[in-house]
């Protein structure tokens, strides 16, 4: 059996970034001493989560990637021999910022980068204030432990990017969000699972925890990995405390599902021409 241990982080604001970029080394370093081989944080994880308001003041957050903390982890991700996925705020030139996760391999390689497509803008997430939406598509990421793919918060309503995902090959989908109890809470039990069903690979669901002092969003925390049966590897984070939440993911049930289930096998893309019609 070929098995990836696999970690998500779910934080709380600390109030600075450089506290919040110490606390998730100190993350990673907890994760690696339990054998972690790959790890993502939190959406946007080194700031809060300021889309819960509109304030120029918060552009600030946003650097370049690959950029500092990009290198700052690369070094620590070659130290510690673990594939990691950073979400973070990216300024492509002045006026150009996106909703953005880097992902290093475990050599410490920068590997790439996927921008969030899909942003909200309803009270409490007012991301289109900060974001543009992306336009680098679905790149899936060969690393030391698999084909790894990411889809940001938001994102997971919408399953064309999933299927996208599946067909790029992605084994390890990461879904780094900021959502909030009294919102979407019923939706996190129902849409990863059914993404991983779908498309017959793990995901791994990771939400914030706490209430930051830019608004009420109630983040609830109960990260989880699903596996391509829909089914919990393991129990859901806490949905108060901040938790790295460890788990084995049998890499050789993606076969067995591929094998029972032909998903890919059956899809008629030929028949699907309305769907992408405006």
């Amino acid at each position: 059996m070929t098995v990836v241990r696999a970690a998500l982080v779910q934080a709380e604001w600390t109030g600075d970034k450089e506290s919040m970029i110490k606390a998730h080394e100190q993350y990673a370093r907890d994760a690696a001493a339990d054998g972690a081989q790959v790890i993502c944080f939190q959406e946007l994880f080194y700031g809060p989560y300021f889309c819960q308001v509109q304030d120029k003041k918060f552009y600030e957050y946003a650097e370049s990637i690959p950029g500092p903390t990009t290198e700052r982890f690369q070094a620590l991700a070659k130290e510690l021999g673990m594939v990691m996925v950073l979400p973070m705020y990216e300024q492509e030139q002045p006026g150009f910022l996106y909703n953005t996760a880097a992902v290093l391999d475990a050599d410490g390689s920068y590997l790439g980068k996927f921008r969030k497509q899909h942003l909200p803008h309803l009270p409490g997430f007012w991301e289109k204030f900060y974001f543009r939406p992306g336009n680098g598509g679905y790149p899936v990421f060969d690393t030391a432990v698999g084909k790894v793919g990411v889809y940001i918060c938001y994102d997971r309503h919408f399953p064309e990017g999933w299927r996208a995902l599946g067909l790029n090959g992605a084994q390890i989908v990461f879904n780094p969000s900021a959502t909030s109890r009294s919102l979407s809470q019923y939706l996190w039990e129902i849409e990863q699972p059914a993404a991983a069903v779908a498309n017959e690979y793990y995901v791994g669901a990771i939400n914030r925890v706490g209430v930051e002092d830019l608004g009420d969003n109630d983040f609830y925390g109960e990260s989880y990995f699903v596996d391509p049966k829909g089914k919990y590897v393991g129990e859901k984070g806490d949905t108060h405390k901040p938790e790295v939440v460890v788990r084995d993911l049998d890499m050789d049930l993606l076969e067995e599902v591929r094998n029972t289930w032909a998903f890919y096998r059956d899809r008629r893309p030929d028949a699907y021409d309305d769907l992408v019609r405006p």
